[in-house]
């Protein structure tokens, strides 16, 4: 007895493979779609009252970019499906044979996680300062002495400039107080 199964020929799987490396940027495509429509999607919901200043408030922006992507979006998917296909590096800088820096990009996505899990409760002047911090750490600097400093201050200013300057209110935690 032979079973016969409806699944696609061989032949037909590694041409469809084969079409799929051939067009793997419209993986990009699908993710700044997926960005693009979450942008917008955030931005058209968010609640503005409070911060709205003028005629261009705190959506302009965010609905912009997401627009942005989506355009980008489109017009990097019609240039792949008519043959369009990503330069290969070319930089001085760049040796191809080297394997990926795991350890690095390991490290600096730790340091993001880690910073949107504790924005809320320790807010964003600290959680800015540890993330600044982190991400000069995971990509090489050791100074001690100076990178928490510049760190804290950089968190600071960025709280400063976004909460009171623009209007943009961030979490302040602790030091909402004293901010």
């Amino acid at each position: 007895m032979t079973t016969q199964t409806t699944d696609i020929p061989p032949a037909d799987q590694g041409d469809k493979r084969s079409w799929l490396r051939e067009h793997s940027e419209l993986g990009v495509c699908a993710l700044l779609l997926v960005l693009g429509v979450r942008v917008l999607t955030d931005a058209l919901t968010m609640d503005v009252d409070i911060a709205q200043r003028g005629p261009v408030g705190p959506k302009t922006v965010p609905v912009v970019v997401g627009a942005g992507l989506l355009v980008i979006a489109a017009l990097l998917a019609v240039d792949v499906l008519r043959g369009g296909r990503g330069q290969a590096e070319t930089g001085e800088d760049v040796d191809l044979s080297e394997p990926a820096d795991w350890r690095t990009v390991l490290l600096l996505s730790g340091v993001f996680l880690g910073s949107a899990v504790l924005i809320e409760p320790l807010g964003f002047p600290i959680a800015g300062a540890l993330l600044f911090w982190g991400a000069a750490f995971a990509l090489g600097s050791r100074r001690i002495d100076r990178d928490p400093l510049i760190a804290a201050g950089l968190s600071l200013v960025t709280y400063v400039v976004f909460n009171n300057l623009l209007g943009v209110p961030l979490p302040g935690g602790p030091l909402m107080g004293v901010l």
